[in-house]
């Protein structure tokens, strides 16, 4: 059975006044972690347990320049 380690408050603070910064814009992952000093598993996964919360819109890009991936994008509700 896999290991499942949960992130640490810190972590979880450390999102959530990230996005506070700018509450209504929409932010990347990649630039919560440029901004933040977390591991992308961390990240991504407080993401994940905001938005199951209620806490955090999550929804993927609606326009996506030619060549590039849709990404999901977040802010707080």
């Amino acid at each position: 059975m896999g290991f499942f380690r949960r992130p640490s408050g810190h972590a979880t603070t450390a999102v959530v006044l990230a996005l506070a910064e700018q509450p209504a814009t929409w932010r990347y992952g990649c630039e919560l972690l440029a901004q933040l000093d977390l591991a992308a598993g961390s990240l991504y996964q407080v993401l994940m347990g905001l938005a199951d919360r209620g806490l955090l819109e999550a929804t993927w890009e609606s326009e996506v320049p030619a060549g590039r991936l849709p990404r999901h994008r977040y802010r707080l509700t």
